[in-house]
């Protein structure tokens, strides 16, 4: 017999040779899961703020319901009235009008008359504000001017916007105008205010390039973003082979954390426009105008952090732990031996939810079809694991478990009951491990006392 046998091919030191290799492709596949989900996630993020700049920032539909939510807001009406009432104040002389139709006499009183009205019509001006025919003319108003905008970033000037001098410039002249006819000041004095008065600089010629590219590059990111970024999140599911529960659960805190950072930034972008561009005594109510204007974007954010949250109770209910492990026992008699009440149930919460509508995606129909399929995955793969775990599983079980958690909750058995039924359930229940042992001695007990 050779003195030197080649070691059979399970041995010890065949199996130390061949591990590190295997541990070194596992950690591999786990930092290539790891980084798809940090793009992702990134992705994400500016998929959401490009979504909410192409649907209603950029979106004149979107933009009038915005428009109407702003002027209906309480805290507008009083701003906007008092700056109609500075235009008028400080382009016309008023004081000067008034005294040359009084008697020479009284001239004197004009100024302290004009001053003492002021008040008065900035609450006329509110209370006209407040009315639905004028707010219409404020939503016809800002909706015609918004689709002035998109057609300067469109390159597509015309309709009242001009380039003329090197900036691009919108002519709202004809709303303080019309305020003033409305409280009453006579046309003469109304011709006398400056042509230029309510005429606001949009953007300067120097600008206008980099504003259209950047709406360009919004249209291509709102249509082909959010398809890649959920690629990119199934894709690292795909290759978490061994770990894919503990993906799903990664990608869940993934979603939260993209969803709360959406958030952040707007709020905190919404603190740097209104502080950098409006004086102090009307920052909050701009604060208000911002959280109406970006409301899509909060509702998007929501979104993300409730499908973060679904996501991870996912992987935690297929998951190995003892609660776990029990829901699953719970659910299998149903989701085994009644399949289509398992799908009939998780399709009528799902229509609730989407009835509800708590998101921005649940008014969309392409984001309702995918999160339907989603839903419709997540109850597949339960169903699939319940039929490996628990493939005796007894039809029934379900109501009588649910039956025996109320018996339990009630303190004891229903009355009239025997003590050798309430033992049974309870024997039932310590199997299904929805009681410990240590409860079903103290059950056990009352029972037979």
């Amino acid at each position: 017999m050779s003195a030197t046998t080649d070691p059979p091919q399970d041995s010890p030191t065949t199996t130390a040779a061949a591990a590190p290799p295997r541990r070194k492709a596992h950690f591999g596949r786990r930092a290539v899961v790891w980084t798809i989900i940090v793009v992702a996630s990134v992705l994400g993020v500016i998929s959401i703020l490009s979504s909410w700049a192409n649907q209603q920032a950029l979106d004149t539909a979107n933009w009038r319901e915005t428009s109407a939510e702003i002027i209906q807001n309480p805290k507008v009406a009083p701003a906007l009235s008092a700056f109609v009432i500075d235009k008028l104040y400080s382009n016309v002389d008023l004081a000067a009008e008034l005294g040359a139709q009084l008697p020479p006499v009284l001239k004197p009183l004009a100024g302290p008359a004009v001053a003492a009205v002021r008040q008065p019509a900035t609450d006329q001006v509110r209370k006209l504000l407040a009315r639905p025919r004028f707010q219409e003319r404020f939503i016809n108003a800002s909706e015609l001017a918004h689709e002035k905008f998109i057609n300067v970033v469109k390159n597509e000037t015309g309709h009242g916007i001009s380039t003329g001098d090197g900036v691009v410039t919108l002519d709202t002249s004809q709303l303080i105008t019309e305020v003033g006819q409305s409280l009453g000041v006579p046309q003469a004095v109304m011709s006398k205010i400056p042509a230029n008065t309510g005429v606001i600089t949009i953007m300067r010629s120097d600008q206008l390039g980099a504003a259209q590219t950047a709406v360009q590059a919004i249209g291509v990111l709102d249509v082909w973003l959010a398809p890649f970024v959920i690629l990119l999140f199934a894709l690292a599911i795909y290759l978490a082979r061994g770990f894919r529960r503990e993906t799903l659960r990664n990608i869940g805190w993934a979603f939260v954390l993209v969803g709360i950072t959406v958030l952040v930034l707007r709020r905190v972008g919404g603190n740097y426009v209104v502080n950098e561009l409006v004086a102090a005594p009307n920052r909050p109510v701009m604060h208000d105008v911002w959280l109406t204007v970006t409301s899509i974007l909060g509702s998007i954010g929501r979104g993300v952090v409730l499908y973060g949250i679904f996501a991870i109770v996912g992987a935690v209910l297929a998951g190995p732990t003892r609660a776990a492990t029990a829901v699953r026992r719970w659910m299998a008699p149903t989701l085994n031996f009644r399949p289509g009440m398992a799908w009939a149930i998780a399709g009528f919460l799902y229509l609730l939810l989407v009835l509800w509508g708590p998101t921005h995606e649940l008014h969309q129909p392409a984001w309702i079809a995918i999160l339907a399929a989603m839903v419709a995955f997540g109850v597949y793969a339960l169903r699939k694991e319940t039929l490996r775990e628990f493939p005796d599983a007894q039809p029934g079980g379900f109501i009588a478990s649910a039956r025996s958690t109320w018996d339990r909750l009630r303190g004891g058995g229903a009355d009239g009951e025997d003590s050798v039924t309430e033992l049974t359930r309870l024997g039932e229940m310590r199997q299904q491990g929805l009681i410990t042992d240590d409860e079903f001695a103290q059950a056990k007990a009352r029972a037979l006392a």
